[in-house]
């Protein structure tokens, strides 16, 4: 397991939970506006912080009932299973972040039914997929993560994040229609870190974030907007 930072205490990333979240290194991606684009670029460059993160969730029990595995991507880590075991055996509860670029692994992950909740990204509408997504990928292969995930019984949740200059609200209008029924769909608005992988794009306003939420409630009245 490759862990390349973690985040001591967050009321945000896990909804419901007082959580830790910790960070994987690599991603098969390459979406221009990453905000942890040195976990792409680089993703063993520090130390790795597997043991250190145990060593924290052990004294922290009690005092913190969840974790939020993020990445980069983390089903891209051979040992996942494991260590979420080791997690679970703590007593915390599991969040897992991820793009949804590796359905077969998605699925066989929630068959050992230790993850209570998953936060899949859906980085577009289907036509704009490969551009956001930064790689030649096909819409299809997300889409199966998507169903794995309605299908599954585990909580979990969609959300993609709006950024100007690379969505429109005709993509928003379009991720609509791809999840309608769904119950759990959030925009979240794009915020630069200074370290993206590429450049020349920036958050839209309030109100532009707003006019997303209205057309994406056409089909998703359940809807919400982060970060506004």
């Amino acid at each position: 397991m490759n862990i390349q930072g973690f985040q001591k205490l967050t009321l945000l990333d896990y909804p419901g939970r007082t959580a830790c979240t910790v960070f994987t290194g690599g991603c098969n991606l390459r979406c221009p506006f990453c905000h942890n684009a040195d976990l792409v670029r680089t993703p063993m460059a520090g130390p790795n912080l597997t043991d250190e993160v145990l060593t924290y969730l052990a004294r922290r029990q009690g005092i913190l009932d969840g974790v939020c595995i993020t990445g980069g991507e983390p089903l891209l880590q051979p040992d996942l299973v494991d260590f979420i075991r080791q997690v679970k055996e703590l007593g915390y509860g599991v969040k897992l972040d991820t793009n949804g670029s590796l359905p077969d692994r998605l699925a066989a992950l929630l068959d050992t039914g230790l993850v209570d909740y998953v936060a899949m990204d859906v980085k577009s509408s289907p036509a704009g997929y490969a551009a956001v997504a930064g790689v030649d990928t096909e819409w299809t292969v997300f889409d199966r993560s998507i169903r794995i995930l309605r299908d599954s019984g585990v909580n979990h949740e969609f959300r993609t994040t709006a950024v100007g200059g690379l969505h429109t609200p005709e993509d928003f209008a379009a991720i609509g229609g791809w999840l309608a029924g769904t119950s759990a769909y959030y925009i979240q608005r794009f915020v630069d870190s200074g370290r993206l992988l590429g450049e020349g794009f920036y958050p839209f306003s309030v109100a532009e974030m707003e006019h997303l939420l209205t057309v994406v409630r056409e089909r998703i009245p359940t809807a919400q907007l982060r970060g506004c």
